[in-house]
């Protein structure tokens, strides 16, 4: 069980400093997406920062603490708690973002249930961002989305689209 409001401090203290702590949002925003759904939201801080720049959002988590937080901080964004397996808002999104080492934090096995639910959702696009070093390899999340019906577009290295050579992170852009 997390707390949203411990979890979302390093953030808060990040921006403090002067760190772009919006790296996600940017990204996604690149797509000129209209609708947005941000697939383990956690305190929402992707959601809120797409939804300051007119996109519609809607954030979903399984952590009632996280959404809790997210709640109060954008009390007009729609958050839906549900397991992102198990998810389904009867809609697709232009982009699902998964940003946030989300497979990550899915029971080990499982990550095919998890891309499965965040795929019905997508109309367009579909970008995640995880560590690469925890057990979850980009070539079994490349199987998951292919089985998803989602295709490989592009992969970088950061959120500020670095060309991706390998290492420890990668942010991938599969396609409906």
């Amino acid at each position: 069980m997390w707390n949203g409001t411990e979890y979302q401090r390093r953030f808060d203290e990040l921006a403090s400093s002067g760190v772009d702590v919006h790296g996600e949002a940017a990204f996604v925003r690149a797509f000129a997406p209209k609708t947005v759904l941000d697939a383990g939201c956690g305190t929402g801080r992707v959601a809120i920062e797409l939804a300051r720049h007119g996109i519609e959002v809607v954030g979903a988590d399984l952590d009632e603490s996280m959404l809790a937080y997210a709640r109060t901080h954008a009390p007009d964004i729609t958050w839906v708690r549900s397991d992102l397996a198990e998810l389904d808002l009867q809609r697709a999104f232009d982009v699902v973002v998964m940003a946030g080492n989300v497979p990550l934090f899915t029971a080990p096995g499982t990550q095919d249930r998890l891309v499965a639910g965040v795929a019905r959702h997508v109309g367009k696009v579909l970008v995640a961002g995880f560590g690469l070093d925890r057990g979850y390899a980009v070539e079994e999340y490349d199987e998951h989305c292919a089985r998803a019906g989602l295709r490989l577009a592009e992969r970088f290295a950061t959120w500020d689209r670095q060309e991706f050579r390998g290492g420890a992170y990668a942010v991938s852009v599969h396609l409906a």
